[in-house]
């Protein structure tokens, strides 16, 4: 019993547990704005956003297979919600937003229960591109009215800007210094070694400005809606309103588990181990169920959070229920403080959260790939800001499946050659495991587009302890590799050049050494490690082997430093 608690983490020294108990603490203090802001961003109570760190990160770090995933409500999780209960009366919104939430865990525990993990490959790199760009913009302009104290009583969020825009004269001004400032502060100071408390600074400054200026036009979170000082109760969900949220729950579901799988796969735990994606899928299933059983906003892995958590010293579970724990806290010992919050200053926070919602460094990667995954990153980008959600999501996936099917109908494997003594090459078995001081030849059977290339990285040997190893894979037949697969190439070269080995290309098309070229991947790999395709059936291969069997580690070509 001791041992499993121990291996889960739970079971820690006296040190390591006072220590996540002062991560806790910081962590705490760090995202309670951006939990109350979350609350406003879904359209809903802010203190809902709190709830939802409270029990869900508290419940998920007990379960999940990740020891350090932060779970906790997002921007993509709240701005579905918040689609979700578009035309919903707000004496209504808490019990839709119950079975909401309790729909989303039971559907993301039936994934993690049947082992569906890798239903995410389905996600691909451009469709989530153009949906959290799509989720940025729309985030930006939800807080159109709230920046500028003038509320359109126009529906889409475009034609409020515009009608805003036509109607400057009556936009408050002290409602707007407040809300540029909050989000100056915030840009300015995320440049800094001051950025992890960019969020809690802007905010704190600009609401102490309100506080003793007192501008009779500027709202407060009080305001609106008034923080009870308790903490969150059981409400019962009403099952009469299933059908009305459950196509928006499986979609909130699937984002949740999409994002949720970049930390899984990014983060690994104390031991070095990734987690089990399957798992951390259930874990985040009955985090929502309970999430959802006091109305809190559906929550899901975050790996902001995640880092954060590392950031500021967390090392086990505990530092995830110790946020819980000061989350509660300040609902019932600092409500009073957040009622006096202004809500232009939240405008502000948000603007930010969606700025950086729109990552340039992953739309230069999806417009250097080629002119299909631009196109579905176009579409779901556009689906996103005229569409419900949910069909955003679903029209994205769809076109990608599509596309995927049509590209081949076979089931990717890696198969290894092996040089005969005739210099020959046949076909064996892939190792599992790499092993140190080695020559490994791998051709990949079938499509590297979109899913396939997740099989791939799923199908790679692991590097294990290998050292001085030269890994080739031949790309013949490859004329065209999607982001996807360029992400998980980059993925494998860093870790192969971590441990002193090195990854060589053979065969590779003109257009995909174009693709590695503008991705930049081709100056990770290096060059003259990378070889064209040639007319002469395997001489690029050939040169490839060569290359490898006499590489010397000791000269000019020295193994990388891990």
């Amino acid at each position: 019993m001791l041992d499993r608690l121990r291996n889960n983490g739970l079971l820690v020294s006296g040190k390591v547990f006072v220590n996540n108990l002062i991560s806790g603490l910081i962590m705490a203090v760090i995202t309670v704005p951006g939990a109350v802001a979350n609350g406003v961003l879904a359209g809903v109570n802010p203190v809902f956003g709190l709830y939802s760190m409270i029990v869900g990160t508290t419940v998920a770090a007990f379960v999940t297979s990740s020891m350090l995933m932060n779970v906790d409500s997002t921007s993509a999780t709240s701005i579905a919600t918040g689609d979700a209960l578009i035309g919903i009366s707000p004496d209504q919104q808490l019990s839709y937003l119950v079975v909401l939430g309790v729909l989303i865990g039971l559907v993301q525990l039936v994934f993690g229960l049947l082992r569906l993990g890798k239903v995410v490959r389905y996600i691909s790199n451009s469709v989530m591109t153009g949906f959290l760009s799509g989720l940025g913009i729309l985030t930006i302009l939800g807080q159109i009215s709230d920046l500028t104290g003038y509320y359109s009583q126009a529906n889409n969020k475009v034609i409020r800007l515009v009608d805003t825009l036509l109607h400057v004269g009556e936009i408050d001004l002290p409602t707007l210094m407040v809300g540029i400032a909050a989000l100056v502060t915030i840009l300015v100071l995320g440049r800094t070694s001051l950025s992890r408390y960019s969020y809690l600074i802007g905010l704190a400054l600009v609401t102490i400005a309100v506080i003793f200026w007192k501008p009779a036009s500027v709202v407060l979170v009080g305001d609106t809606s008034p923080i009870p000082r308790s903490l969150p109760h059981f409400i019962l969900p009403d099952i009469t309103l299933i059908p009305a949220m459950f196509s928006a729950a499986v979609a909130i579901a699937i984002i949740a588990l999409v994002q949720a799988a970049g930390v899984s796969q990014s983060v690994p735990n104390l031991n070095g181990q990734y987690s089990n994606i399957s798992r951390d899928f259930s874990g985040q299933g009955v985090a929502n169920v309970a999430v959802g059983f006091v109305g809190g906003i559906p929550v899901g892995g975050s790996l902001s959070g995640t880092k954060l958590i590392q950031n500021v010293g967390g090392t086990s579970r505990w530092a995830n229920i110790f946020t819980g724990i000061f989350g509660a806290l300040t609902v019932l010992l600092f409500g009073k403080l957040i009622e006096l919050l202004p809500m232009a200053g939240l405008a502000g926070l948000l603007i930010a959260v969606g700025v950086s919602m729109i990552n340039v460094g992953r739309i230069r990667l999806v417009l250097n790939t080629g002119l299909v995954p631009v196109a579905i990153a176009a579409v779901t980008f556009l689906a996103t800001l005229v569409l419900p959600i949910q069909y955003a999501v679903a029209l994205g996936v769809a076109l990608h499946i599509l596309l995927y099917v049509y590209r081949s109908a076979e089931r990717l494997q890696i198969e290894r050659m092996v040089r005969n003594e005739d210099g020959s090459f046949s076909a064996a078995q892939a190792p599992k495991v790499l092993t140190s001081n080695d020559v490994v030849l791998l051709q990949p059977v079938g499509s590297l587009f979109f899913a396939g290339a997740a099989e791939f990285e799923e199908n790679l040997p692991s590097i294990g302890d290998a050292r001085r190893t030269v890994v080739i894979i031949r790309l013949r037949t490859q004329e065209d590799v999607g982001s996807t697969f360029i992400s998980v190439l980059t993925r494998y070269v860093e870790k192969l050049r971590a441990q002193g080995n090195v990854l060589m290309l053979a065969g590779v098309d003109k257009h995909v050494y174009r693709q590695l070229e503008r991705t930049d991947l081709l100056k990770l790999i290096d060059k003259q490690n990378v070889f064209l395709e040639e007319k002469r059936y395997r001489a690029s291969l050939l040169k490839a082997y060569q290359r490898a069997q006499d590489y010397d580690w000791s000269g000019t070509e020295r193994p990388l430093e891990s």
